[in-house]
């Protein structure tokens, strides 16, 4: 019931990048601690129904929560625009 994404020393990347996260509650604590230099690295979660339940642009320092959702195989995507920094979050079951 952990998902957690690093990566230092990302230089002028566009992409969106899809993850699969088996999520055995109906919420999850999403804890940001990303350093941005240039663009943007939005967090979408969608729940096992597909509707998304969180989708917020990564910043240096939150601890948030999701909106409620159905347990089950959740999808986190990364979408990065001409993002150049590091990355690092991190979701778990609430």
């Amino acid at each position: 019931d952990n998902f957690q994404l690093q990566a230092t020393g990302v230089i002028n990347r566009t992409a969106t990048l899809p993850y699969d996260w088996n999520n055995t509650g109906t919420q999850a604590t999403v804890n940001h601690s990303t350093s941005t230099t240039y663009g943007t690295a939005r967090l979408i979660i969608k729940d096992a129904g597909d509707v998304t339940v969180y989708d917020k642009v990564l910043v240096p320092s939150l601890n948030d929560t999701t909106l409620t959702g159905s347990s089950g195989t959740w999808q986190i995507r990364l979408v990065l625009s001409q993002y150049s920094g590091s990355l690092n979050f991190r979701v778990q079951k609430y």
